[in-house]
C-alpha cells in the first residue's frame, strides 16, 4: 500500500471519524465568551470594561503556572554533554532535507550533517523543483549529476552518503513523502535547509530512539538566528526568549504524553510509524504538526503505547524572520495550519479516549485559537480608553498589566535557570528583563496580528506558500563560532 493510500485511511481530513459534540461545544463556548467579554468594553464602567483583557491575563498566567509546575523536575538536572566520538547504535538513520531554491545554504547545511559526531547513513536532498543554482552547487561541490526528474541519483565520490532526489515542484510534504518511500533506514530525520545542527545533535537522537522502542517522534531544541542587521538583532532577541518559553512548554506537555508540536525543521521519526499513518499531509500548511495528531491517534486507537519526546541535548540553530513582513507571513502560515489541524481533529477535543491529550492539551489548543483575538481586543480597548481620556478605567488596567509583566519576568528568569540545566544554554537575565517589559506592546502584538491574518487565510481558504530570504543562516556561514554567543541581547 502506498503512503497516499494509507493517508486516505488514517487522515481525519480524508476519512472523517464520528464527530462528538464535545469538541465543537468547547470551541463555540470560547468564541461566545470572547464576544461577551469584548462587549463589556461598551456597556460597563470600571475595570470590568476590560474583562476581555483580564480573562486573557488569567488564562496566560494559568498556563505559565502549569508549565512551571511540570518543569520543576529540571531544577536538579544537569545538561548532558554529547561526546564527539561515534557510539555504537542499533538502528540506521537517514536525513531528508526538503529544499526549494536553497542554493545559498545547501553546502553549509550538508556539511553540518556530514560533520556530526554520529553522521547519518544517508543524506537526501529532496529538491522540490528548484530553479535557482541548487543544481550547480550539488554538481560543483559534490560532483553529483542531475538525475532524471522524479528519480534519485547515484551517490558520488566526494560525499558518498549524499543523494540528490530531483522532483517537480509539488510542496514540502510531497517531497518528504517521495523520499520516505526511497529510504529503508530505521530513523528518518527531517532537517530544513535553513537549519544548522550542533555536532552532537544526531548522536543524541540516535541514543533516544535506541533507548526507547516506543519512541516514534522526537524534536530537538532550536535557537533562532535572524541576521546581523539592527532589525535582525531585535527579532532574534525577542524570538530567543519566545523559543525558550515554547520549548519549556513542550517539555511540560511531554510529561503527560501530550506533546503535539514537533518542529519539522529538526525532527526525528521512526520510519515504520510514519509509514503506518501515511506520511505527511500535502494539504496542511503545517505538515509536521498535523502528522503528530495522526501518530497519537493511531497509537491510542491501536493500543500501541507510542510516545513523543523533546530532547534537550539535541540542538540546532534555525533561520528565523528578521523583519516585520516575513515574520507576519510566517506566523500567518503557522496559525492557519494550526486552525486546519484543529478543525480536522475536533473529534479528539474533550474526548476521554485520548487521555490527557483529549481532555487537557486539545481543549487548551481550542482556547488558543481565539487567544490572539483576546490579546488584540484587550490592547485596542486600552488604547481607546486612553485616547478618550477615560483614565478611571485605564489606570487600573495599567496597574494590572504592570503586575502581569512582573509575573512574566519572574517566570522567565526561573525558566532560564531550568532551561540552562536542561540544555546547557545560558541566556542573559538582563535581556529577559528588557524583553518582559517591552514585548507586551511590541512583539506580542505582532504575533497576534500574524495569527489574526492566519484566521483570515483559514476562513477564506486563500493560503499560499511563500519563500523567505535566508538572512540569519547566511550571517553565520562565514562566522560559525558566533552561534555560541549569547543571543539574549539586541545589541
Amino acid at each position: 500500500m502506498t503512503l497516499e493510500q494509507t493517508l486516505g485511511m488514517t487522515s481525519p481530513r480524508l476519512n472523517p471519524p464520528v464527530r462528538p459534540w464535545t469538541g465543537t461545544l468547547i470551541w463555540l463556548a470560547s468564541v461566545a465568551l470572547f464576544i461577551a467579554l469584548f462587549a463589556q468594553g461598551f456597556v460597563r464602567m470600571g475595570v470590568g470594561a476590560w474583562a476581555v483583557g483580564l480573562v486573557y491575563i488569567v488564562y496566560d498566567t494559568a498556563l505559565l503556572l502549569f508549565v512551571a509546575r511540570r518543569t520543576y523536575r529540571l531544577v536538579h538536572q544537569r545538561s548532558i554533554v554529547v561526546s564527539d566520538r561515534n557510539d555504537r547504535h542499533d538502528g540506521t538513520l537517514a536525513v531528508i532535507v526538503a529544499a526549494y531554491n536553497e542554493a545559498a545554504v545547501l553546502e553549509v547545511t550538508v556539511e553540518a550533517l556530514r560533520k556530526q559526531a554520529s553522521p547519518p547513513e544517508m543524506i537526501i536532498i529532496a529538491d522540490d523543483g528548484s530553479d535557482d543554482d541548487s543544481a550547480a552547487v550539488l554538481a560543483r561541490v559534490y560532483g553529483l549529476r542531475p538525475p532524471i526528474l522524479g528519480t534519485m541519483g547515484e551517490a558520488g565520490t566526494i560525499a558518498p552518503t549524499l543523494r540528490w532526489l530531483r522532483l517537480p515542484r509539488s510542496g514540502k510534504a510531497r517531497a518528504l513523502n517521495v523520499a520516505i518511500g526511497l529510504v529503508d533506514a530505521d530513523i528518518l530525520m527531517t532537517v530544513d535547509a535553513d537549519t544548522l545542527l550542533e555536532p552532537g545533535a544526531l548522536l543524541a537522537m540516535r541514543r533516544a530512539f535506541d533507548a526507547e522502542p516506543g519512541l516514534v517522534a522526537a524534536t530537538g531544541v532550536l535557537r533562532p538566528i535572524c541576521g546581523d542587521s539592527m532589525s535582525g538583532r531585535l527579532f532574534q532577541w525577542f524570538q530567543t526568549y519566545e523559543y525558550v518559553r515554547n520549548f519549556m512548554s513542550r517539555y511540560a506537555w511531554m510529561g503527560s504524553n501530550s506533546l503535539l508540536l514537533v518542529s519539522g525543521a529538526f525532527a526525528g521519526f521512526r520510519r515504520t510509524a510514519l509509514e503506518r499513518v501515511g506520511g505527511f499531509d500535502p494539504e496542511c500548511l503545517v505538515e509536521d504538526y498535523e502528522v503528530m495528531h495522526r501518530l497519537h491517534r493511531y497509537s491510542i486507537d491501536h493500543d500501541l503505547g507510542w510516545h513523543v519526546r523533546v530532547l534537550g541535548d539535541a540542538q540546532a540553530s534555525t533561520d528565523s524572520p528578521g523583519t516585520v513582513m516575513p515574520f507576519l507571513r510566517q506566523r500567518r502560515r503557522w496559525f492557519a495550519g494550526f486552525l486546519q489541524t484543529q478543525l480536522w481533529n475536533r473529534d479528539m477535543i474533550g474526548n476521554r479516549r485520548y487521555g490527557a491529550l483529549g481532555t487537557a492539551m486539545l481543549p487548551v489548543k481550542s482556547l488558543d485559537t481565539v487567544q490572539p483575538l483576546y490579546g488584540l481586543a484587550a490592547f485596542g480597548l486600552l488604547v481607546t480608553f486612553i485616547v478618550t481620556g477615560n483614565l478611571k478605567i485605564a489606570l487600573p488596567i495599567v496597574i494590572v498589566m504592570v503586575a502581569k509583566v512582573a509575573v512574566d519576568l519572574c517566570y522567565l528568569l526561573w525558566s532560564l535557570k531550568l532551561y540552562r540545566n536542561w540544555t546547557g544554554q545560558r541566556l542573559s537575565g538582563w535581556g529577559a528583563l528588557a524583553s518582559a517589559v517591552v514585548e507586551p506592546v511590541t512583539f506580542q502584538l505582532l504575533r497576534h496580528a500574524g495569527a489574526a491574518w492566519g484566521w483570515y487565510v483559514f476562513l477564506t481558504k486563500s493560503q499560499v506558500w511563500g519563500t523567505t530570504a535566508r538572512g540569519g543562516i547566511l550571517s553565520r556561514i562565514d562566522a560559525p563560532d558566533d552561534r555560541a554567543v549569547d543571543a539574549g541581547s539586541p545589541a
